[in-house]
């Protein structure tokens, strides 16, 4: 009776990782954005009982509702543009991507973050200003790499899941330039060391 359960649970994961890929990708981020909100606040020294669960709700809506979707959309994109998986496809879309996809992305989750937190336009469009450059700066260091590996070795099939695993990383340094104050008389430098509570080495993340 058993290995008959395990079987038919086995084939019907598999029939959804296969014909569903947008609704993995929502669940997987649904998880693990809230997650790389909690990561950020334990490396501020927060635990338990001083969690800001609210923030990691907040995170979990625009993860699984915007980011995923926005996320599945550029991948079916350019996989239809560029279907081959060489190095030098890879290289090209990860290329792509960073003079396309990334600034909207991350725009869109200050402005989204900001708003969702029920702050006026006015603020978001200000937070967005203030921490667009500097995100976008560390996204170059960090992104075209793991997206090259994404783009020339991953099927297609499997890219979103792929793409999760990146995101847990990259949110919780996303979730760090939330928190931090950035404005035009005290700029954001990526020479300079990133101070937390706690210190955490920014190449880790």
């Amino acid at each position: 009776m058993m290995p008959l359960v395990s079987n038919i649970i086995r084939t019907q994961w598999k029939a959804f990782r296969t014909t569903h890929p947008l609704k993995r990708g929502s669940i997987a981020y649904a998880l693990l954005w809230p997650t790389s909100s909690l990561v950020q606040q334990s490396l501020e020294g927060k635990n338990f009982r001083t969690y800001e669960y609210t923030n990691a709700l907040r995170f979990g809506i625009l993860g699984s509702l915007y980011v995923a979707p926005a996320l599945y959309v550029w991948v079916r994109v350019s996989s239809a543009m560029w279907p081959q998986m060489s190095l030098r496809i890879g290289l090209l879309k990860a290329a792509v991507e960073q003079v396309s996809f990334a600034p909207f992305i991350y725009g869109s989750f200050f402005a989204g973050m900001t708003l969702l937190e029920g702050k006026p336009i006015r603020t978001a469009m200000e937070e967005v200003k203030n921490k667009f450059i500097p995100t976008y700066k560390v996204g170059l260091y960090f992104w075209p790499i793991l997206q090259t590996i994404n783009f020339s070795m991953v099927p297609e099939r499997h890219r979103l899941v792929y793409l999760s695993l990146c995101s847990l990383m990259w949110t919780i340094f996303l979730a760090y330039m939330k928190k931090t104050s950035i404005t035009e008389e005290t700029p954001f430098r990526i020479e300079e060391k990133i101070t937390w509570s706690r210190k955490p080495n920014l190449a880790t993340l």
